[in-house]
């Protein structure tokens, strides 16, 4: 079976931003940077400052709390889901 011609064409090489679900689901998916644990007791995924976004590329700032050490940490996550910064 042969994909449709706008596939082989390569009309669907854009990529569609991720969503705050997956960009949770990415920051989850994190180790803390201290212990290296994956739980989490705050998780929050918001949309990044429009600074961020044009120096980094970045379309979502998580910011976690670790559920074992209490580490603060934040992650920059770009369109495609890639893990652009921690600290």
């Amino acid at each position: 079976m042969t994909p449709p011609n706008d596939a082989r064409d390569g009309a669907h090489d854009a990529v569609r931003p991720i969503t705050r679900e997956r960009a949770e689901r990415i920051a989850r998916a994190h180790a803390c940077i201290r212990c290296r644990e994956y739980s989490y007791k705050k998780l929050v995924v918001k949309p990044a400052s429009p600074s961020h976004h044009r120096d980094l590329g970045v379309l979502w700032q998580a910011t976690l709390v670790c559920g074992v050490c209490g580490t603060e940490q934040e992650l920059g996550i770009d369109a495609e889901g890639d893990v652009v910064y921690v600290g």
